[in-house]
């Protein structure tokens, strides 16, 4: 009976030492921008199912500008044709604002034409993909942008 005692008193101040799991690191943010709600549910599962991210989403461009400058995301994936504020003037707002300059942008669009392709890099995004996108292409991308943040940071 003792010896029961001893071991179940070593085992439990073993447990009091034990430090709890921290996460090392934060999952990245990640903020979704669509007006359409089939492609924010489309993107938030595909990147939930890989990935641990932090999930925000924005329907339009202005809300783009508003949650970004709130959440302060690690990467930005935005439609282009959206009300309010499209994601090309979105894309340049962001570049605008000191605290997103450096954020990854990565337009996901239906406009693929070369000129549209042209206006999104000159508004200022990192990379552009078209819809419909591969599941892959996009993983690959998103992770490419996140971990080169990480690596700067």
């Amino acid at each position: 009976m003792h010896s029961l005692q001893c071991r179940l008193s070593a085992f439990f101040a073993a447990i009091r030492q034990t430090k709890p799991k921290v996460p090392t690191e934060m999952p990245a943010k990640v903020l979704i921008v669509d007006d359409s709600s089939t492609t924010l549910l489309m993107e938030e599962m595909l990147l939930r199912k890989y990935t641990n991210f932090d999930i925000v989403q924005a329907r339009n461009g202005l809300e783009a500008v508003q949650a970004a400058l709130a959440e302060q995301p690690d990467l930005i994936l935005m439609d282009v044709i959206m009300p309010k504020m499209d994601g090309f003037a979105a894309c340049r707002e962001m570049r605008r604002q000191e605290k997103l300059r450096e954020t990854p942008i990565i337009l996901v669009t239906s406009r693929g034409e070369p000129q549209n392709v042209e206006m999104g890099f000159e508004s200022g995004c990192n990379d552009y993909l078209t819809k419909p996108i591969e599941s892959s292409e996009l993983l690959q991308m998103v992770n490419g942008y996140l971990t080169v943040e990480k690596a700067s940071k």
